[in-house]
């Protein structure tokens, strides 16, 4: 499955975890103008949790999610 959110920005956080792909994310996001998207790529089990959660709590938008051949799974949000 293809996910047809274009994206400004990607972070490559595989291999990382709890909690370091959610601050990573918030990192880039701050450099990012509002509505742009950020593509998260994860490995971390918990990042299906702490992706939408983070968004939630910060007004960032989740805008779902893809899983990839690696076992990675991306995340989209956009930036508020």
């Amino acid at each position: 499955m293809t996910h047809e959110t274009e994206w400004h920005g990607e972070l490559d956080a595989r291999g990382l975890l709890c909690p370091l792909p959610v601050l990573k994310a918030r990192k880039r996001l701050r450099a990012m103008a509002p509505g742009e998207v950020l593509r998260l790529l994860a490995t971390d089990p918990a990042a299906i949790v702490d992706v939408p959660h983070f968004c939630n709590e910060s007004g960032h938008a989740f805008l779902g999610q893809e899983s990839l051949e690696d076992e990675a799974i991306a995340y989209f949000i956009r930036r508020s």
